[in-house]
């Protein structure tokens, strides 16, 4: 079934129950706002610490901006961009889009002007609906991506390039539209990229999600009674695929806006969260706060705090056995996806097998995985192969790129471009990855695109952005200069010319050295890596 029948199932068997709750621990707590039946959106939501709205609230937003969609002449299968930070409005908005028959279109917040405008023609996007952190960003290319499509502005002080999302959807029905959906109807498209620099976009069907909701269910054993904490950006499917076992069960989810240690122990402590989905620095921040006394564990409510899982990056052992040492009645969890595959759980390792940390486990619920080699023939287990998954959360197709489908999906296989390996209990271990997409903190981070920027630099000759390991990070990169014969240039030069580059994007490191490069041309970026990735930078820069 859709989806969408989910969120009709529990605002009618839960509609006065609290759904979500969105906390802002940077602004003061002074009083908290509860959305009421047919309440209009606060005005300026941001300047609340916190806000809650139930299920029936939810569902009747979704079915305003759903029924706002369509007196706009939106229909089935055209697709509607989201562009919002986390917030109370996300969830209903991207429900909204899917009972119209419309796709989502989830865009990531770090994308700059050039990004968000190639992914909206990528996408053939009728809608955008923005929040007020992009308005310089959509005001850049606003000209331009009006001329072919809707702009609302989901916040406070519409700017005049856009429509106001709160007034449109003020006085629309708060009816459900009858729109008639099937698990074959495409759902949404997300944003994926490999080395070649900008996205590919991923487009899966209404299946596909439910998939990811009984898959996350399965695998954590959501209930009614839980409470999720959810951190990470909910354009992100590791976030919201998490999110959707609690909404499978019409539990509520804390949204929280902010990462500091003190911030995520408040909020499992005065919402009385049960599961926390972290990334790896996230859970080092927490325990190294511990460590040096920043935070005391005896301030907090902690003992209903049942499951700590991490995802999105390669786990240290090390960190786990940390986190039991501080946290022995947790229970802990790792999943392995894509947003090709709906995002977590095609490959999971499992709270009963926590002897295996550091594997990324087995074929999750509903999953089948298998290792190959380059011909696409299974290898002997130990072997080390490429890993390929098959379900039915695996991608439609990559949107209007059918030769970059056809190198990634086979016979209803998707082949994952990551290199692993199988122990003789039956799990799966990441070897390394075939793409050079450094993954730092849980972000993926494209090395083309710094690459081409830093050689519009006249004082620079070659360049290579790598990833590096690092302890908090899982990586960060490193940019490898050949400066131009003649030619003086300092760290300190290239750090300020990369200014002009979004925050993520910059380079952590900048090492000077010759790029070497194999007879065909290409940068022998494994060389690179067994170079400045097994050593201090310090030693690698003086050997330079």
């Amino acid at each position: 079934m859709p989806i969408t029948d989910i969120l009709e199932r529990n605002c009618k068997l839960y509609g006065n129950d609290i759904c979500l709750v969105e906390i802002n621990p940077e602004i003061k707590e002074t009083r908290r706002v509860t959305w009421k039946e047919y309440d209009l959106i606060e005005p300026n939501p941001v300047t609340h610490y916190r806000r809650e709205i139930t299920w029936s609230v939810f569902n009747e937003k979704a079915n305003r901006f759903a029924n706002m969609l369509i007196q706009r002449g939106i229909k089935k299968g055209d697709k509607v961009a989201i562009l919002l930070m986390n917030c109370l409005e996300w969830l209903p908005i991207y429900f909204g889009i899917l009972k119209t028959g419309a796709l989502a279109v989830p865009l990531n917040f770090r994308y700059a002007s050039d990004e968000i405008e190639y992914c909206l023609n990528l996408a053939e996007v009728d809608v955008l609906v923005f929040g007020p952190e992009f308005i310089g960003r959509v005001e850049e290319i606003a000209e331009s991506i009006s001329k072919n499509r809707l702009l609302f502005f989901a916040g406070d002080s519409c700017p005049s390039f856009a429509e106001d999302y709160n007034s449109l959807t003020a006085n629309c029905s708060s009816q459900t539209p009858m729109i008639a959906l099937t698990d074959t109807d495409d759902a949404a498209i997300y944003f994926s990229s490999g080395t070649t620099g900008f996205p590919k976009a991923i487009l899966h069907n209404h299946e596909s999600l439910m998939h990811s909701c009984k898959v996350e269910q399965n695998h954590h054993g959501q209930t009614k009674q839980d409470v999720f904490l959810c951190i990470p950006p909910l354009y992100h499917t590791g976030a919201k695929m998490h999110w959707f076992g609690s909404f499978l069960e019409g539990s509520r989810a804390v949204l929280l806006k902010g990462t500091k240690p003190e911030f995520i122990l408040d909020a499992v402590s005065k919402e009385k969260c049960t599961i926390v989905w972290l990334l790896v620095p996230w859970a080092q921040d927490i325990l190294d706060a511990i460590d040096r006394g920043d935070v005391k564990l005896e301030e907090y409510e902690l003992s209903q705090w049942r499951l700590m899982h991490i995802g999105a990056q390669p786990v240290p052992q090390s960190l786990i056995q940390r986190w039991k040492k501080v946290f022995p009645h947790h229970q802990y969890d790792t999943n392995y996806g894509l947003s090709e595959s709906i995002g977590p759980g095609c490959v999971h390792l499992g709270v009963e097998n926590i002897h295996k940390v550091g594997a990324i486990g087995k074929a999750g619920y509903g999953w089948q995985v298998k290792i190959v080699d380059e011909s696409g023939k299974q290898v002997t287990r130990g072997e080390v192969g490429e890993l390929a998954v098959k379900g039915p959360g695996v991608m439609t197709c990559y949107y209007n790129d059918e030769q970059a489908t056809n190198e990634v999906l086979r016979d209803g296989w998707l082949f994952t471009g990551d290199m692993a390996q199988e122990d003789e209990d039956g799990f799966i271990f990441l070897v390394d990855r075939k793409k050079d997409v450094v993954i730092s903190g849980g972000e993926n981070i494209y090395p083309v695109q710094i690459e081409d920027f830093l050689r519009t630099n006249n004082k620079v000759k070659d360049v290579a952005v790598i990833g590096i390991p690092d302890k908090r990070l899982g990586e960060i990169t490193a940019a490898i200069i050949e400066i131009k014969e003649g030619m003086d240039c300092t760290e300190e030069e290239i750090n300020e010319y990369c200014m002009k580059l979004p925050k993520y994007k910059r380079p952590r490191q900048v090492i000077f050295a010759d790029i070497p490069r194999n007879p065909t041309g290409k940068i022998e970026k494994p060389k690179l890596r067994k170079i400045y990735g097994g050593e201090s930078l310090v030693a690698a820069q003086n050997k330079s």
